[in-house]
């Protein structure tokens, strides 16, 4: 069932009060769900390789656990390695045919690290646990079962929403700009693990930051007071930018925690970029959601779409797929100030034949909703009828889920 209605709330422009946070590339909550939606890209292509189609896989738990590090200026050694958990079910043979999916996580988990985080040594730094294990019967059985469309295996809802904030884009754009690679090479003494949460009250925006320094970079405190502050130079320069959208005032804070005075202990180190190393731990499904944000104003699903089933779990599959419909219902039709896509999954059920599918639209004012309701309901209608090929598209890891 498709329903298309007026949104009668507020733009979320027009909240006085918006909060928007981004974890980043080296973030452990970030790490964890980027891992495993790598690892299900690829054994999605073995599966295809081998056997023409995709098979029942969920490789939407795992956890990181910290390792442990000492710290000093100019340098630092590492103690216990991380420990990454990589669970949850796979096809691990058909018939005779085996498929290795231990090695094919613990290769690509591997080649996440060294390509990601330029500090970690995905030899020596972390260590892998596999906890994958075959999976439910039933669940086995929506993959042998006839028809062009899998069956959905949950019953499950998910949101999507467009466009964009200010707010939002600024907060994304910042993180994506610090772990970018000119940033990197301007400033090689940055980590990864960058988190930027915004507060807008008004139109004033205020950016809090937290990315540490790394320790073989940094010779002193004096130092690393110094760089700090031309960090967070670069910052304000870059935020600038985004007066333009609306903003009377723009402030940036910068590892709030330092004090100087206090030597190691008043400083934001890390020896490999991640706070994993010895602070803190992450966990698939407490990062970004599939956007790349956790907004605050903004209604929000509880599935962890990382590392998901591509083609029959719907809590990956609707998660991305709302928020393409909502972009491209935005771009459709003009007066259009917001939109919001929920989708319903039944267990059992063609996944091109949700339960149901809701446009929430929040118009400008004198547009009608019968000006845009075909738009909406026909892009819904070309989508669903497309889905296997947007299913494939996941499979190929060409949407980032994080």
């Amino acid at each position: 069932m498709i329903v298309v209605e007026t949104f009668k709330g507020k733009s979320v422009t027009e909240h006085s009060v918006e909060i928007v946070e981004r974890k980043g590339r080296g973030h452990p909550d970030y790490i964890c769900d980027s891992v495993m939606d790598a690892i299900s890209v690829a054994l999605s292509r073995a599966y295809i390789k081998e056997f023409g189609v995709v098979l029942h896989h969920n490789i939407d738990k795992g956890l990181l656990a910290a390792g442990r590090t000492v710290k000093r200026f100019g340098g630092g050694r590492l103690l216990k390695p991380m420990e990454l958990t990589i669970g949850d079910r796979a096809t691990f043979r058909v018939g005779r045919r085996k498929i290795p999916v231990r090695e094919i996580a613990v290769e690509t988990a591997r080649a996440w690290f060294r390509e990601n985080l330029r500090f970690v040594d995905p030899e020596r730094d972390v260590r892998y646990r596999v906890v994958l294990a075959e999976g439910s019967a039933e669940l086995k059985d929506i993959f042998l079962r006839p028809g062009e469309t899998r069956g959905a295996n949950d019953t499950s809802a998910a949101v999507g929403y467009y466009p964009l904030s200010p707010t939002e884009t600024a907060v994304l754009g910042l993180e994506r700009h610090l772990n970018s690679r000119g940033f990197k090479e301007r400033f090689p003494e940055t980590g990864e693990d960058v988190k930027v949460m915004g507060l807008r009250k008004g139109r004033d925006l205020e950016v809090t930051v937290a990315m540490p320094l790394l320790s073989g970079y940094v010779g002193s405190e004096k130092e690393y007071f110094h760089r700090k502050g031309l960090i967070l130079e670069e910052m304000r320069a870059f935020l600038e930018g985004f007066r333009g959208e609306g903003f009377r005032d723009v402030r940036v804070h910068f590892n709030t925690l330092d004090e100087e005075g206090r030597g190691l202990g008043g400083v934001y180190l890390s020896l490999l970029g991640t706070s994993a190393e010895d602070a803190d731990s992450g966990q698939v499904g407490r990062g970004n959601r599939v956007n790349g944000l956790i907004s605050m104003n903004r209604p929000m699903g509880t599935e962890a779409a990382a590392g998901k089933n591509p083609v029959s779990h719907v809590g990956k599959i609707y998660n991305v797929l709302a928020h393409r419909i909502a972009q491209e219902i935005y771009e459709s039709s003009e007066g259009i100030k917001e939109v919001y896509v929920l989708m319903l999954s039944r267990i059992g059920t063609p996944i091109d034949q949700p339960q149901m599918a809701t446009a929430q639209i929040l118009l400008e004012r004198g547009r009608k909703l019968k000006d845009v309701a075909e738009y909406a309901r026909a892009i819904f209608e070309r989508e669903l009828k497309d889905i296997n090929r947007f299913c494939l598209e996941l499979a190929e890891g060409r949407y980032p889920v994080c």
